[in-house]
């Protein structure tokens, strides 16, 4: 009999983890903004090559205004702008989530009460706050009241509605088994009831922040000295199609950066919740 020798096993220690590919931060971050990015090189490149002279003065190419913002910078009339717009949007905002959360969670957690307000509810989340704009002009003037007081309007549907759903969508086993190990009511309403709505209710607050921006730019079109809507309409009134381009640019930068912002946030108090599993 011939015995068969066989090589003996050579051990190379632990294979190293291949990662997947769509991993890659950098890839990863190209997929996220390609779309952007293409956009930006149309707005630059069709104005010069695609466009005739008459139609490139109404859209000139991103460069040109990106010029224009820059002399805005300099010369301090953004910062200007933005503050005038800023101050009126937070004032509006804070003050209709400071009057929707508690009100929400009060109409969510009594039951008749949400009964007999929800026709009103209807019908006032369905009136556009454009809409009411010449109204609160009439009662609050031109100034800053009836600004303010339209941004408290656009604000308080979105947070309120989302603060009801929140409440209204936990988990019934999770009250209950709550309630069984003896949780008074305030403390069911503090450590099981509001955790779980948290994330609900920052979906609200975020739509809330970006609809006191846009809201703002349109009322501060009629009747203002100073904010972007106001710089927006005084740009193209004069003619300066660039520097219009220029506010309309930032407003769309504030947008993102409210919206990251209030990402974060809603982060940092729901540390809490399991993260699903890609």
């Amino acid at each position: 009999m011939t015995a068969t020798l066989e090589a003996p096993k050579v051990h190379t220690g632990p294979k190293a983890a291949v990662k997947p590919r769509g991993q890659n931060p950098l890839r990863k971050a190209f997929r996220s903004s390609a779309a952007i990015l293409l956009f930006l090189a149309v707005w630059e490149l069709a104005p010069q090559y695609l466009l005739d002279e008459g139609t490139r003065t109404f859209l000139p190419p991103l460069s040109e205004d990106l010029v224009a913002l820059w002399e805005l910078i300099l010369n301090g009339q953004l910062a200007d702008h933005l503050l005038a717009s800023l101050g009126r949007s937070a004032a509006g905002f804070v003050i209709a989530v400071a009057v929707s959360v508690p009100l929400g969670l009060l109409i969510a957690w009594y039951r008749p009460l949400a009964e007999f307000l929800n026709p009103l509810l209807e019908l006032a989340r369905n009136t556009a706050a454009l809409a009411l704009l010449p109204v609160f002009t009439l009662l609050l003037g031109i100034g800053e009241v009836s600004k303010i007081a339209l941004i408290v309007y656009a604000c308080v549907w979105p947070v309120l509605l989302n603060t009801i759903a929140g409440v209204n969508t936990v988990d019934p086993l999770l009250v209950k088994a709550a309630r069984s190990l003896g949780l008074s009511s305030p403390n069911l309403f503090r450590k099981v009831i509001l955790p779980s709505a948290v994330p609900t209710i920052f979906t609200g607050i975020r739509m809330a922040a970006a609809y006191s921006i846009l809201i703002l730019i349109a009322a501060e079109m009629v009747g203002a000295k100073a904010g972007l809507g106001y710089l927006i309409n005084k740009s193209q009134v004069n003619f300066q199609i660039q520097q219009m381009y220029a506010a309309i640019i930032t407003v769309s930068v504030l947008g993102l950066a409210i919206n990251a912002g209030f990402v974060a946030l809603e982060r940092r108090f729901s540390t809490w919740r399991v993260k699903e599993k890609a």
